[in-house]
């Protein structure tokens, strides 16, 4: 069998994700099924914002062959168990909770009913109980909301917000599996792989590519370089971020733009170096806030905080966001430089186009609000991996490989847009507008309306088509079908987590159940989790001092 030659063009956390991915999976047991070249510019700078994960960043790693510790001390990382959303159901109000430098102390309404809860904020963990009958929505339903939806059935919003880690230190059992991510330097992260992938085999140019040479059928044939190298290969991977020099430049594959859905459009980023101001501890979560045109941004790294305020600028101007970002941080932020990122909400209407396949932002991209920047890029090298041309058919393997990441991408699309129109703030321009009927994308409103017949449940997801959606809407190259969700992704607890976090089905629940509604149950597992959490998890910030180095602050 004839090795493949696979050129990766543009580096950065995307590029290389491609890149040790596909040589970790493809040449594997002393077989070599492809000889992979990446090609990046020298000048063009890595954007070095701290970055969110979700849990499926583990299993990349583990697939590429990085140890999780090793990872953690060479990315500046830390833990992250959950994303915490304040004030996005009303505005700003008891948004901050409790402190996690009094991590001891009683979290009173989180777990306890106080009679009508008032919180300004909550959790969408990665970990949850099951009650055996998955019934906990709509029991949740039926009681008085005193108790947010998600504290009864996790007790990781209640560990976080005592400022635990997920992990003990040495290998003691915590009596509780504990589910997390990370949050890192993307150009640390960047620099690791590109260590690791060439160690392994992987060829690296530092050379700017300065054109595209197309084969007589319209597929690539070779990229030139400033320094004159001509680089041929069968397999080309646009790695070339929003400038999308092969697939949108060079192949001309539209673009699709979401920014009717999500508006924001820009991002001011800022970092907080600890040594400029520490809070005193390290939150084992990211921090969504909602601010008056968009929302903040807090990711907490081993060395410093790494803030943005995405928001859109048909509301706001650069200068006043800038401002508005500073005045949330505090007087400290006032010296601190800052840096504006633009960008749009879409997708190509093709990721596989020829011999060229798109990964991350060459592909599309949708604000960070769940974290699924990184995991486009690796899902996106998972799948190419899965469907790699071992022959010369590159049609079908195409097809599939559209298809699956146009769903996933519609996935996502769908799940952060829900967050803005289920929104009952009017405080200002922006969050009025974000709640109009017309900024409901036609994929949500059908889950909706079904939904407001009918809570959301497990059966949903087994082929996520509701009464009302349209048939064949979104462009997909020759496929014309309407995407669906895989669940593989956003489940109904994902979904229940964020709805009920909204108060979705608030005034139907009054027409159902009437006023006199009995106090939510929590799980027995949840009540002996956070008494026993304390007791067998250190603080984040003791653990990460311990095992992976972080200098003591």
């Amino acid at each position: 069998m004839q090795t493949k030659r696979v050129l990766v063009v543009g580096g950065g956390s995307s590029g290389w994700t491609a890149a040790a991915y596909l040589n970790a999976t493809l040449n594997t047991d002393g077989r070599k099924f492809a000889d992979i070249t990446l090609v990046e510019s020298p000048d063009i700078p890595r954007i070095g914002v701290g970055e969110a994960t979700i849990p499926n960043i583990r299993s990349t790693l583990a697939a590429i062959g990085i140890d999780e510790t090793d990872f953690l001390k060479a990315v500046d990382g830390t833990f992250k168990q959950s994303i915490r959303f304040v004030d996005w159901l009303n505005g700003p109000g008891n948004g901050t909770g409790p402190d996690p430098a009094q991590s001891r102390r009683t979290v009173q309404g989180l777990v306890a009913p106080t009679g009508r809860a008032r919180h300004g904020f909550f959790h969408h963990p990665f970990s949850r109980y099951s009650s055996g009958t998955d019934d906990a929505g709509r029991r949740w339903l039926m009681s008085d909301r005193s108790v947010p939806f998600i504290n009864t059935v996790s007790a990781q919003p209640v560990l976080c917000e005592m400022g635990l880690a997920p992990k003990t230190l040495g290998n003691r059992d915590a009596g509780m599996s504990l589910d997390y991510a990370f949050h890192m330097d993307a150009q640390k992260f960047a620099h690791q792989l590109t260590a690791h992938a060439t160690a392994r085999g992987v060829e690296h140019h530092l050379d700017l590519v300065v054109g595209v040479d197309l084969r007589e059928n319209g597929n690539i044939a070779a990229v030139r370089t400033q320094s004159g190298n001509r680089l041929e290969a069968d397999l080309f991977i646009d790695c070339t971020g929003f400038a999308a020099r092969l697939i949108g430049e060079k192949l001309g594959v539209g673009f699709s733009d979401c920014s009717q859905w999500l508006p924001c459009d820009r991002a001011i980023t800022m970092n907080v170096p600890y040594d400029h101001h520490y809070p005193g501890y390290v939150r084992p979560y990211t921090t969504a806030t909602a601010l008056s045109s968009g929302w903040v941004w807090d990711i907490p790294l081993q060395t410093r905080r790494s803030l943005g305020y995405v928001h859109s600028s048909a509301f706001i101007s650069e200068e006043d966001a800038e401002r508005e970002l500073r005045a949330f941080e505090g007087d400290h932020a006032e010296s601190l430089p800052s840096r504006l990122v633009r960008f749009q909400v879409g997708r190509r209407q093709q990721q596989w186009a020829g011999n060229c396949v798109a990964i991350g932002l060459s592909g599309g991209f949708i604000e960070p609000l769940e974290s699924t920047g990184l995991y486009l890029s690796q899902i996106g090298s998972s799948v190419l991996a899965e469907h790699f041309p071992y022959g010369d058919d590159l049609a079908p393997l195409a097809f599939r490989f559209n298809r699956i990441m146009a769903n996933r991408f519609y996935e996502i699309l769908d799940f952060i847009n829900m967050h803005y129109c289920t929104t009952r703030r009017r405080d200002t321009e922006f969050w009025r507008e974000v709640a109009r009927p017309e900024r409901i994308n036609d994929r949500l409103k059908a889950k909706f309306e079904y939904w407001r017949i009918k809570p959301p449940s497990i059966s949903d997801f087994e082929d996520q088509f509701f009464p009302g959606q349209p048939g064949n809407t979104v462009e997909s190259g020759a496929d014309s079908r309407y995407p669906i969700d895989t669940g593989r992704l956003w489940n109904h607890y994902s979904y229940e987590t964020v709805l009920y976090g909204m108060d979705f089905l608030r005034d139907e629940c009054r027409t159902w159940f009437g006023d006199q509604r009995p106090r939510p149950a929590v799980l027995q597992k949840v009540i002996e989790a956070i008494n026993t959490g304390p007791q067998k998890l250190p603080l984040h910030d003791v653990w990460l001092k311990r095992v992976v180095g972080m200098e003591d602050f």
